[in-house]
């Protein structure tokens, strides 16, 4: 009896984490919603989530269970293996029929739930998300420019950007993309990928200065390579099915890097990042970024990042300089919302510690709004 309570009791604990990444869809996506609320009602039940689940009861909740057993299921009707579920995704042409979504979902779960249960094991949320290109711009751009000024350039400094958790790369190429303002085209119009930032405001720099970036490279635990059609997929299963604008866009990503690719490398943080800062090279701002990943990162990981960052800005020098540019969930004031996604940089040696603003997770819309980081 007391083995039978314990299963009940991770599964209502499991269930309250689909529920939780539920809420986190609303107004957002709505099917996303209906299949995450539907599944944890079928966790309660010990139904066949619980079989795909069997394995990830006790999965922590930065981990975000409840997003992975989704991506696993919209791979499956990216496959075609899951026809009936398919007529209710957009990216497979359908159209959202919620009330009876869970109904046509059974089968398919039922039928591919030992496949399901493998890649929810075996994979990490993993959105990439092209849209988080656009404050990344802006703020490579503020950085460049007050890196300079400390160093008394009338020219930007060129950059050279170093991502941790890069997943597939695609935010390493914020150059060779366009972002559409109301009276010009910043980065590359006549990219693959050109974004609506939706910005509010603008970023405190000189926006006719063109960001120079001439060194790009980025590491991951689980890195996706997007020349393939394992990797490609991977990626599209994470974009919520319902928002077809996401889609388009991680689209238009994807075939903006097949024209420039970047190695990501496999590797932790901490260790790549501490290789990559060994040497500094003189005249080009170095940047370490990183957007939505921090929550993944261990405790110990964190810390060893932190020691490597503050052994490097140590060393640096006004032509030697180093940033620091995030983009990362915080824990907000507001009553309406749990977290706020806020742009935040860090300069050296000018000691310069910047909130550049807050936007949608997925980095567009954006509002410029300056304030110390704090």
């Amino acid at each position: 009896m007391t083995g039978g309570g314990a299963a009940v009791s991770v599964n209502t604990v499991l269930a309250e984490l689909f529920a939780a990444a539920a809420h986190g869809c609303r107004d957002r996506s709505p099917l996303t919603q209906r299949l995450l609320t539907d599944a944890a009602a079928d966790l309660e039940r010990g139904g066949v989530t619980a079989r795909i689940m069997a394995g990830s009861e006790r999965d922590r909740e930065g981990t975000v269970p409840g997003l992975r057993f989704a991506g696993a299921v919209h791979r499956l009707v990216l496959e075609g293996r899951a026809p009936g579920l398919a007529k209710h995704y957009p990216t497979a042409g359908g159209r959202p029929d919620l009330p009876a979504l869970w109904e046509d979902a059974v089968p398919a779960l039922t039928e591919h739930a030992d496949l399901l249960r493998q890649r929810v094991q075996a994979t990490v949320v993993q959105t990439n998300e092209p849209g988080r290109s656009a404050p990344l711009y802006g703020g490579l751009v503020v950085a460049a420019q007050e890196a300079a000024k400390v160093a008394g350039r009338h020219v930007p400094f060129c950059v050279r950007l170093l991502e941790v958790g890069a997943s597939g790369g695609l935010n390493l190429r914020p150059h060779h993309v366009g972002y559409q303002l109301p009276d010009r085209v910043l980065g590359d119009p006549d990219s693959p990928l050109v974004l609506d930032p939706g910005w509010t405001g603008r970023p405190p720099a000189d926006l006719d200065h063109r960001l120079r970036v001439v060194g790009r490279a980025g590491c991951d635990l689980h890195p996706v390579d997007v020349s393939t059609e394992d990797g490609r997929l991977h990626l599209s299963s994470f974009v919520w099915a319902d928002q077809v604008d996401r889609w388009n866009r991680l689209r238009a990503a994807l075939d903006l890097a097949a024209t420039d690719p970047v190695r990501v490398e496999r590797s932790p943080g901490p260790e790549w990042l501490a290789k990559q800062l060994a040497r500094a090279e003189r005249d080009v701002l170095t940047v370490v970024w990183h957007s939505v990943v921090w929550q993944y990162a261990s405790p110990a990981d964190r810390a060893m990042g932190r020691a490597v960052l503050a052994d490097a800005a140590a060393k640096a020098t006004p032509t030697t300089p180093l940033a620091l540019l995030v983009f990362e969930p915080r824990r907000s004031d507001d009553p309406g919302e749990v977290y706020r996604f806020e742009l935040l940089l860090k300069l050296w040696p000018a000691g310069l510690s910047l909130n550049l603003g807050h936007g949608a997770g997925h980095g567009t819309p954006f509002t410029w709004d300056v304030t110390p980081w704090e």
